[in-house]
């Protein structure tokens, strides 16, 4: 498969207090990659140094096989990358973002919030931008919403609005951040079920999750990120039901919750997955 995304001994610092410490990992399109690890181990770092959102310390980014930003050396002869804000506006408009917060617009219809920057990014049409915000609010379970405003949906209903609004873009990755953490409880399903959905069509999606039954049945891959570093990586079955690393194993065993209700997606619900974002 293609290769979409591309990390090369990712780093971020905070001042003298490091996050993330040489992350290497690539994401193929039309794969779903899960990422776990207890909280402050960088999973929500990492996503956001992929976005742009924080600029990593050191480390190369690839996005569909491009080096993002440029190396420059120093007297010393230390290299650091340096990046433009117009390219880094050009890969954010590449890579879509789900929050854990849906940071819809209020004064929007659903509709609108979807169709925005398709037309002020993209310079699509309002007729073009209505026609895709109608596909991917279907892709998501919520056409008949198009109308209503964020404040008579529920909570479950505006992430999906939210992941509609990301998809618009038509990405080459979907980032997901813990995107059912603020839902109510009764909630968080059909969100998840939206993301296996995607998944199954093909979407490439790197996922930040608590969720391990949902990363069980969804991800081709799972990574277990401890303390800024991939300590453990493999299939679903290898990382969270015959992990190797202790580490790991303390982890899982941490997880009350974990459960493995349903079985792996077959090999017809997987055919689709040549497709990208």
């Amino acid at each position: 498969m293609t290769e979409v995304l591309r990390l090369e001994g990712l780093t971020k610092s905070y001042g003298a207090t490091p996050v993330l410490k040489g992350v290497d990992l690539t994401v193929r399109r039309g794969e779903t990659v899960c990422v776990i690890g207890a909280s402050g181990s960088g999973k929500s770092t990492l996503l956001r140094c992929v976005n742009f959102l924080g600029y990593p310390t050191a480390g190369r980014i690839y996005l569909e096989g491009k080096l993002v930003g440029r190396e420059v050396t120093d007297r010393a002869g230390v290299a650091t990358m340096r990046y433009r804000e117009s390219e880094l506006c050009a890969v954010r408009a590449h890579v879509g973002m789900v929050f854990q917060q849906f940071n819809l617009f209020p004064h929007m219809t659903v509709e609108e919030n979807v169709m925005i920057a398709p037309i002020k990014i993209r310079g699509l049409s309002r007729q073009e931008a209505r026609k895709r915000a109608a596909l991917h609010l279907d892709r998501v379970g919520i056409p008949e919403k198009a109308g209503a405003f964020p404040g008579q949906l529920s909570g479950g209903q505006q992430q999906r609005v939210a992941i509609a609004r990301a998809l618009a873009m038509e990405p080459a990755i979907m980032l997901f951040d813990e995107a059912t953490s603020a839902l109510d409880p009764e909630l968080v399903g059909e969100v998840l079920l939206a993301m296996r959905k995607l998944a199954q069509e093909g979407t490439t999606m790197l996922i930040v999750t608590h969720e391990l039954g949902f990363a069980y049945n969804v991800a081709q891959r799972v990574i277990y990120l401890h303390e800024g570093t991939i300590h453990e990586e493999g299939t679903p079955e290898q990382v969270l039901v015959n992990p190797t690393k202790p580490r790991t194993q303390d982890f899982l065993r941490g997880v009350t919750t974990f459960r493995m209700p349903e079985p792996r997606l077959g090999p017809v619900d997987q055919a689709s997955t040549s497709k990208g974002a």
